[in-house]
């Protein structure tokens, strides 16, 4: 857990006297990385006695292919690019906006599978299927 209230150093150096303790609803979670590989999930309670489904790894997207119309749960074979940071490409790292290979083509992940507990992607290039000029 990681605290997230105000820190006990002032701007000059010096110590703020505490006048409580810490808080629980002061605390965040770690941060978490979801990778290519077997499923891993762990269930985090939350404020207001919902949950969130953290995700570490997987192995399968549900890749949406416009032409088609339909969904396709397809194997994911590693990340090709991501947005977010430039070290996550080579990490292999999906977070929303990677760019990841399946086993049906290039898809953009859609949803932010450490906080959902699954992956969501929009099938952008098939396999086979020259890319588009736009």
């Amino acid at each position: 857990m990681i605290f997230q209230g105000r820190s006990r150093r002032k701007p000059t150096g010096g110590l703020y006297r505490p006048h409580r303790k810490k808080r629980k609803y002061e605390l965040g979670g770690e941060q978490v990385m979801t990778t290519v590989g077997d499923r891993k999930i762990k269930k985090d309670r939350m404020m207001g006695g919902s949950y969130k489904i953290r995700l570490f790894a997987d192995r399968f997207a549900n890749v949406y292919d416009p032409e088609q119309k339909k969904v396709i749960r397809a194997e994911i074979k590693g990340v090709l690019e991501n947005p977010a940071n430039v070290h996550y490409a080579r990490h292999g790292v999906i977070t929303k906006g990677a760019i990841i290979q399946t086993s049906i083509g290039k898809a953009r992940v859609t949803n932010r599978p450490s906080q959902e507990g699954i992956i969501n992607a929009v099938l952008i290039e098939k396999i086979g299927e020259a890319p588009k000029i736009s």
